[in-house]
């Protein structure tokens, strides 16, 4: 695939893109700077000089013209973002990955928007897009760190069944990775909920621990 990131240069943004990178797609990194996002291409392709990193830095907006995009910015400003983009990601696939948190004390607790949740935001700002919400609950240390043992369940929910179907492909070409389809994109607002529980309990544990469900 040719996969865009949008707000490529964050931790959740580079950690996907390199993963991604790794299993053979072709990953353009999105930033409202252009140089920032061509300098931290260059930073992942370098770290892992012996893995062959298709990932280039570009604008948002060409990598809102990829085949499949994925939305990793910060919750606040997501919804305004890809607003903007909203012809570029016309009839494209959208997966949103962005989680609306606040932390309080060693705490991480859920905000919820309007809609229930950001996936439903951006879902709303994007009608004439495919969009899907997914990969929450990864730790983005542990997905950029290529030497690290990750073993993760990635719930994937949408009302687009090419959307779902499209980031099931991408997720289970990922080493380590299986994609669960976990049914309408009414379920987005749990998903990313629970994220807050998954980032404090690593917080209270040092730990970077991944979701996993047995008996499927």
């Amino acid at each position: 695939m040719n996969i865009g990131i949008l707000g490529g240069t964050g931790p959740a943004g580079r950690g996907l893109a390199v993963r991604a990178a790794q299993a053979g797609h072709s990953v353009v990194l999105g930033s409202r700077d252009a140089g920032r996002s061509h300098e931290t291409a260059d930073s992942l392709k370098s770290e892992y000089p012996d893995v062959q990193l298709a990932i280039s830095g570009s604008t948002n907006y060409d990598a809102a013209c990829c085949d499949l995009v994925v939305v990793a910015t910060p919750w606040d400003w997501a919804v305004a973002m890809v607003k903007a983009l909203a012809e570029p990601l016309t009839g494209r696939v959208v997966v949103s990955m962005v989680n609306a948190l606040m932390k309080e004390g060693r705490e991480m607790l859920p905000m919820y928007p309007p809609r229930g949740s950001m996936a439903a935001q951006i879902a709303s700002a994007l009608p004439d897009s495919k969009v899907a919400a997914s990969f929450h609950h990864l730790p983005a240390k542990e997905m950029e760190n290529l030497n690290s043992d990750l073993t993760a369940d990635v719930l994937v929910c949408g009302d687009d069944v090419d959307a779902r179907t499209a980031t099931l492909e991408l997720i289970n070409s990922i080493d380590g990775l299986r994609g669960l389809d976990a049914g309408s994109l009414a379920q987005a607002s749990p998903i990313e909920a629970f994220t807050a529980v998954c980032i404090t309990l690593n917080i209270r544990h040092k730990a970077h621990s991944t979701l996993k469900l047995a008996g499927l």
